[in-house]
């Protein structure tokens, strides 16, 4: 196991490196002018093979014993620890590494665990990402001279600032800063140096992806000349890659002058409240909510806006004490000194927010009454500032800001579904339009549209709703209804398409799109279910099921739009089978004309796929010409270019493609197809940008995951298939991301829903309306029970990793309890892959044993077992064991198995002889294989996210599967295994909007619920 450490160095950056556990723990002798080589760091050359970077080495102070550094808590060693002596000293050790970006923290490989110091840079970049885009940045000139954007934290960000000081890992900060030293960098230092620099290079990310130029004005101070040298030098390095300028003595003490009042803004420490306003309405005369016989509240009178003072807590974010109750003297036991923090809080307030001036001239200031047109612009402008600046705002209920007045389109279509299927459509076809006035998505009569001009008021109510209405924008809105309905509106699909997407500026925002006939079915997502289904060629050697034909109907149907189409059907249902046959229907002399046959189509796929499509291709449309583009001898240049006029197919893999992108993007392509497309998920990763290189007339995404953890992965899919769909990835994390992986926001959802829903098609394998032939999956909790070893060796884990937990915070902490979770697992599993002895398997472990009586069932009914494990050690451990106890052989595949040989590991299974017993690696084995072959599937050691478990059993349980198919989870009673097990499937009711963070959720328990977690129960442990 190889464990990678991070830490920010001043001088470098991002500095990375590794403890290789296999290295032996052996010092050399103590340099007289350097530190000693640390004996189990991975060399530099060999860690950027796994992160790419410029090699080089640092000085650290590490703990350590007289035989040489502490291994970290993270380091799982192959062998016995030797007798530890109890003297601990911080020693200079001299460490190979790797300096690298910080956006290349990518996901780590298998066999490669990141330790707590990643995950705190990682936490660290992506706050200072977010301060980047939320605006909390200002630009600065350094010595040098240099351009640079600071981050500015208050409020809240400082709180989030200071947890993360608290929580650097001690490994993050133990570079030495000169010879000599015994104390590395001051924790505070280094995280705002390391924020200083992240934030800048996140802003001039951004800058380098905006749309239109950037235009900075700074602000001057006196009469300042208009234009300086300086001036103009600064900006420019402000918004380009490298910070540095040049520029005279005089001109830049002028600059600098010139922006000292952007420099006095300045970051704040935390202090234990900030202020928090809370607007509300007072209703004089009847309730808010009945607008009594009115159409509309044209002015608001017999309400009463009052703008409420509290203090809330920083520590405790749910503690919120009213200003009363602070001068009343009943929140000093709660909040220290409360009266004069929350004085000092609604004096800097004021600064934001002028109005609190006139209630600070009170003794005791509680509230401020509000006019309506300062309630609406408290709304619309002044709450934004406040929140901003760090304060807390509280909105009334009746604020209907989410959803403001705007447009509502109606689309129609020809009824006929059947017309989409001929030739001749495309995004040109048009379509009637028909627009309304709207409050979010309800549509205004004409009483109310007339009673809303007539207002004149910037704040009304409509139906108990209160509704800020821009009066020039409500003018041009209603202009633009008089225009577009005075006749017979009409428009494209492209228009319809862009409009229901938001990518088209109107005059008011558009709330809803409402659509009718096939442009309906589209947006709706139902176009596969009301399109004409479509028959493969007469060529093509399968019988489609009539939900594959409705997938062919909808795939030709948006290839014909030119849209791109994700195909996200359940694992098993032949993705594969229905993109042959579009590929054969399209170049069929049934649609294809003299010299006008689509040229070749370009498939990315994992390596282990390359042979599939090869097989599947010449079995059900042997008339495809394919050619798979792989290995040293694969043709390049003049070559290749001859090779592809008597091609269909190129199949190639997702790293060749990186090697040859440079050739690949040069070549004209009909469509690219991206098998298990989740490769891509990663919109910075090498396999996403060589797809996104690559020009093709239409595109297609094929996968059973469109997402696995977070929405950023949808929206790689997504803009590979039709780029700037939803947006920049700023733009969607604000819009889409934060709203619904933080707040769990319905409305953001919804939209998302919406606008994706046209371009990808899911159906599940357990619908009935899908496929009702195939076998029943029975699942089983299989249950076994510890040895005394292993029981010994769990209560020793728990104990020493509970006292580790217990003393850290933070990072820190998380990472000791994934620590713990991992040896825990392995301990379950055999305690020689805990303790890397390379001692025999024998009877000491429960779970093996139970294996054993399992496989012999299995055997002995003559059927086949897939066995998956996360533990690719613990398989090599299993492989001659079982192939000794059962007498045969056993297959496994792993990550490191070469391609031809998992091609005839496969072939070997699925024939009539093949072997029973095919154990495989859960991440090399869980997806794009068939091993229908087997009718039982076995997950030895739980991975805690669902979806790979299934996607593993799905190898079994797919189309092919003629048996029932029995699915068993190890699980050990007593045992974290158990407690865990019950957790997730607690879980599992959550609503699809909120994304699973794998086993990040554990980390939060607190203290005393994960030692109820982690205890050993009775029940674990067998009796003998």
């Amino acid at each position: 196991m190889l464990v990678v450490h991070a830490l920010w160095s001043p001088a470098r950056g991002v500095v990375l490196w590794a403890e290789d556990g296999e290295r032996p723990a052996t010092t050399s002798r103590r340099s007289l002018r350097s530190a000693r080589p640390h004996p189990f760091a991975m060399p530099a050359s060999q860690l950027a093979g796994i992160h790419p970077g410029k090699q080089t080495s640092v000085t650290l102070l590490l703990p350590s014993r007289a035989s040489g550094p502490v291994e970290s808590p993270e380091l799982v060693r192959r062998r016995p620890p030797g007798r530890r002596s109890a003297e601990l000293s911080l020693t200079p050790w001299s460490v190979p590494a790797v300096v690298v970006e910080p956006n290349e923290l990518a996901d780590p490989a298998e066999d490669v665990r990141y330790g707590a110091s990643v995950a705190h840079l990682r936490a660290l970049a992506a706050f200072a990402d977010d301060l980047a885009a939320r605006g909390r940045v200002l630009p600065t000139l350094r010595p040098g001279p240099e351009a640079r954007w600071r981050p500015v934290v208050q409020g809240l960000d400082a709180v989030a600032r200071r947890a993360l000081v608290e929580a650097l890992p001690p490994v993050a900060r133990a570079e030495q800063r000169r010879s000599g030293d015994t104390a590395g960098h001051s924790p505070e230092l280094l995280v705002d140096a390391a924020l200083d620099a992240l934030v800048d290079a996140a802003v001039r990310e951004r800058l380098a992806r905006a749309d239109a130029p950037v235009s900075l004005v700074p602000p001057r101070r006196g009469r300042a000349p208009k234009a300086l040298p300086a001036t103009e030098a600064w900006l420019a390095a402000l918004a380009g890659p490298d910070p540095r300028f040049e520029s005279a003595e005089r001109e830049l003490a002028t600059l600098a002058d010139a922006l000292g009042s952007w420099d006095a803004v300045t970051t704040e420490e935390t202090g234990p409240a900030r202020a928090t306003f809370r607007l509300s309405e007072i209703s004089t005369l009847h309730d808010p909510a009945d607008p009594g016989e009115d159409p509309l509240d044209q002015t608001g009178d017999g309400t009463r806006w009052v703008l409420g003072f509290q203090l809330q807590s920083t520590e405790d974010p749910s503690l919120l004490v009213p200003a009363g109750d602070v001068w009343a003297g009943r929140a000093d036991r709660l909040i220290t000194s409360a009266q004069e923090l929350l004085l000092a809080e609604l004096g800097r307030a004021a600064l934001v927010y002028p109005p609190l001036t006139g209630a600070l001239r009170q003794a005791r200031p509680e509230e401020l009454d509000l006019e309506l047109d300062e309630t609406h612009r408290f709304l619309t402008e002044d709450a934004a500032r406040l929140l901003a600046a760090g304060f807390g705002v509280q909105l009334p209920a009746g604020w209907n800001g989410r959803r403001p007045l705007g447009l509502r389109l109606s689309v129609s279509s020809p009824p006929a579904p059947g017309v989409v299927t001929r030739g001749g459509l495309g995004r040109e076809e048009l379509a009637k339009f028909r627009w309304t006035l709207a409050a979010g998505d309800e549509e205004l009569d004409e009483e109310e549209i007339a009673a809303l001009v007539a207002a004149k008021a910037k704040l009304v109510r409509i139906r108990g709703q209160w509704v800020s209405v821009d009066a020039e924008a409500l003018a041009r809105g209603l202009e633009f209804l008089r225009r577009h309905n005075g006749r017979r509106d009409t428009g494209t699909v492209a228009d319809a398409l862009a409009l229901a997407q938001g990518a088209v500026d109107t005059p008011l925002p558009i709330t809803s799109v409402a659509a009718e006939g096939w442009i309906g079915e589209l947006l709706g997502g139902t176009a596969d279910r009301t399109l004409e289904p479509l028959d493969p060629p007469a060529g093509f050697r399968a019988e489609l099921r009539p939900y594959q034909k409705r997938g062919l109907s909808w795939l030709a149907f948006l290839s014909s739009l030119g849209l791109g189409a994700c195909l996200a059907d359940d694992m098993g249902l032949g993705k594969t089978i229905q993109l042959l046959a579009l590929e054969a229907r399209e170049r069929s002399a049934e649609v294809t004309h003299a010299g006008t046959a689509p040229g070749p189509t370009l498939i990315l796929c994992p390596m282990s796929l390359v042979g599939t499509w090869q097989r599947e291709a010449a079995r059900f449309a042997p008339d495809l010409r394919v050619h798979a583009h792989h290995g040293p001898t694969r043709p390049r240049g003049e070559a290749l270019r001859e090779r592809l006029a008597d091609t269909d197919i190129v199949v190639t893999t997702y790293g060749t493609a990186g090697r040859d992108i440079e050739e690949l993007e040069s070549l004209p392509w009909h469509r690219l197809v991206l098998d298990e497309a989740q490769a891509i998920k990663n919109s910075n990763a090498a396999p996403s940008k060589a797809a996104r290189r690559i020009v093709a007339g239409h595109r297609i995404a094929l996968t059973g995951t469109p997402m696995e953890n977070r929405l950023a992965e949808l929206w790689s899919i997504m803009d590979f298939l039709n780029p700037g769909m939803l947006g920049t990835p700023e733009r969607f994390r604000q819009r889409f991301s934060v709203p619904i992986e933080r707040h769990g926001s319905p409305e953001a959802a919804e939209t998302l829903r919406r606008i994706t829903r046209p371009y990808l098609l899911r159906r599940l394998k357990t619908d009935p309306t899908v496929i009702d032939d195939l076998p029943e999956k029975i699942e089983i909790r299989q249950e076994y029970h510890l040895t005394r070893e292993q029981a010994s060796l769990y209560r020793t884990i728990v104990d020493d990793m509970m006292e580790k937990i217990e003393d850290s915070t933070g990072i820190q902490r998380r990472g000791n309890v994934l620590a713990a979770m991992a040896k825990l697992k392995q301990v379950c599993n055999h305690p020689a892959q805990l303790l890397h002895d390379g001692s025999p398997i024998g009877k000491r472990s429960g779970k093996v044993a139970r294996l054993e009586e399992l496989l012999a069932e299995i055997l002995a009914e003559g059927d086949r077992v897939l066995l998956f494990s996360q533990f690719t050690e613990f398989a090599s451990m299993l492989v001659p064991h079982l192939s000794a106890r059962f007498d045969q052989e056993v297959l496994h595949l792993h990550g490191g198995t070469p391609k031809k040989q998992r091609d005839a590991m496969v072939e070997r299974f699925q024939s009539a002889d093949g072997p029973s017993i095919f154990l495989l690696s859960l991440k090399a084995g869980g997806t794009g294989l068939t091993l229908t072959a087997a009718n039982h599937v076995v997950h030895l050691d739980r991975w805690w996210n669902p979806a790979v478990e299934e996607q593993a059993t799905d190898r079994a349980f797919r189309i092919g599967q003629g048996r029932t198919v029995q699915v068993r989870k190890f699980v050990c009673p007593g045992t974290v295994e158990e407690r865990i097990d019950a957790l997730i499937e607690s879980k599992k009711a959550l609503s699809d909007m909120v994304i699973s963070d794998g086993e990040g959720w554990l980390t939060e328990l607190s203290t005393g619920e994960l030692r109820s977690v982690f205890a050993l129960g009775a029940e674990a442990v067998a009796d003998e």
